[in-house]
């Protein structure tokens, strides 16, 4: 009898080669292998939190897509091949619902509407200024992690990609900027 750990960690090998044919010979085959285990599986995965079984189809499909487009990114230091798979999959599942949540034009009023109050006006203009204070007072490192995020729209998973930092160090300094900002806006 094999000990799990040593299980596991053979095939962790076995998919870590298999990313590492496809980054280096966009081996077919090999993408073959990881498609057939880990698409079932991803789908499975996105459906039990809470994805509908379409959505869950083209988030796995998008994964295994962006598994094959970027094979290069992947560090076996850093994490296994699931764990990279499905911290994928769980933000594409994010960026899908995310993008679902946003209104369409149909559903953007036109035409003439009722001018806002005067005051009200000038209050959300004192509160931008005092936000736009606040940003500018964050640490470098923490302003342009919150630029990135809600300004440019990017996910946390976007940002260690274009960044290079650890997907850890990218969540706690965008924690800390909004805690700040949070402070700042009492």
């Amino acid at each position: 009898m094999i000990p799990t750990k040593d299980k596991k960690a053979r095939e962790n090998e076995d998919w870590v080669a298999c990313i590492s044919r496809i980054r280096e010979a966009q081996d077919e085959a090999a993408f073959a292998r990881l498609f057939a285990h880990f698409a079932p599986r991803v789908k499975a995965f996105l459906m039990r939190s809470g994805a509908d079984a379409t959505l869950a189809e083209e988030c796995a499909q998008e994964v295994m897509a962006t598994l094959w487009q970027k094979a290069h990114l992947f560090d076996p230091s850093r994490a296994s091949a699931a764990t990279w798979i499905f911290t994928i999959a769980r933000n594409r599942k994010i960026d899908a619902l995310r993008k679902q949540k946003r209104p369409e034009p149909e559903d953007l009023p036109w035409g003439n509407e009722p001018e806002p109050d005067q005051a009200d006006v000038l209050a959300l203009q004192e509160e931008s200024d005092q936000l736009g204070d606040a940003i500018a007072a964050l640490p470098e490192k923490q302003r342009v992690l919150i630029e990135k995020a809600y300004f440019s729209d990017l996910s946390h998973s976007e940002i260690a990609e274009q960044t290079g930092l650890p997907l850890g160090t990218i969540k706690s300094r965008i924690r800390l900027a909004l805690d700040r900002l949070r402070h700042a806006m009492k």
